[in-house]
């Protein structure tokens, strides 16, 4: 795991805990962009006037934007940070408290941008921390966070349904509502569409991509997927039948061995099966009253 001072201002800050916790770098930082590793220490360092961390959290995954987000880029209408990651909130100051309650160390030399800490360092710090309950500054009702009233009841009724392609597809847009993303089926594509993908926020590109594949034309859809991931770096998955196993690994050792090792095979019935116990799981939780 390796830490990651954060630096930037008051009011970028904001915009990115307001959109579901994005921050980006600029094409010149790439070399940086490429060493952060899914579950890094981020360590948020607000600039003038308040010049200490307010918080930190964990990597969650990287990708790449074509939207502008910060104001100066919606000022200039141009893209300024496009190598952009997520990251969850481990503990951040109410916004109130940031200019009395930050933390300054001696450690730090910021500077505008970002930068890589040692360990000792790393872990120094986050120790300092003060222990904050996070609290996103906007609505959770927000269009943001999408759902689709009484969908999972409809997908129950069908339970004893051939698990055909739309069936599929509705099941894991289903999933990825569950899971508070916006979850959207035939997303379009330059060179086509996806069969669904899932995002964080409306202004975000696809963090998660698959394409449904029942007797259907594997080639293309690996293509689809290849291009979601050149394009945007996202998770991308192929969703077949095991019979479909040995096409999908031999179009992966050739024409499509770039996405390798970053391309996923889920099985058919596989996605049934996490939905079931994702429904299951969070039944549980209403019934305990644990629900958040």
């Amino acid at each position: 795991m390796n830490y990651w001072l954060v630096v930037g201002s008051s009011a970028n800050w904001k915009v990115a805990f307001e959109n579901g916790n994005i921050w980006g770098l600029k094409e010149t930082q790439r070399y940086l962009w490429e060493r952060l590793n899914e579950g890094d220490t981020l360590l948020f360092y607000t600039t003038q006037p308040v010049r200490g961390i307010i918080g930190y959290g964990i990597l969650r995954t990287k990708f790449k934007q074509d939207r502008p987000l910060w104001p100066q880029e919606l000022l200039e209408h141009k893209l300024i940070w496009p190598l952009r990651f997520e990251f969850d909130v481990k503990s951040c100051l109410p916004l109130n408290k940031w200019t009395t309650d930050k933390l300054i160390s001696k450690l730090l030399w910021p500077r505008a941008g970002f930068q890589p800490l040692s360990q000792d360092v790393g872990t120094n710090l986050v120790s300092s921390l003060k222990p904050e309950t996070y609290r996103r500054p906007i609505d959770e009702t927000s269009p943001t966070r999408e759902t689709t009233v009484g969908f999972g009841a409809i997908l129950d009724s069908t339970k004893d349904t051939p698990l055909s392609h739309n069936r599929i597809r509705d099941t894991l847009v289903e999933i990825g509502r569950l899971q508070n993303f916006i979850a959207d089926p035939e997303y379009p594509l330059d060179i086509g569409r996806l069969d669904v993908v899932w995002r964080r926020v409306q202004l975000a590109v696809p963090t998660y991509a698959f394409e449904v594949q029942v007797g259907g034309d594997i080639y293309h859809a690996l293509a689809k997927l290849k291009h979601a991931f050149d394009l945007w770096n996202s998770h991308i998955y192929i969703v077949a039948s095991q019979g479909d196993h040995g096409k999908v690994d031999n179009l992966l050792a050739g024409t499509f061995h770039e996405i390798k090792p970053r391309i996923k095979f889920i099985e058919l019935g596989e996605v049934e099966e996490l939905y079931k116990r994702k429904k299951a799981y969070l039944a549980l939780e209403s019934q305990l009253g644990i629900r958040s």
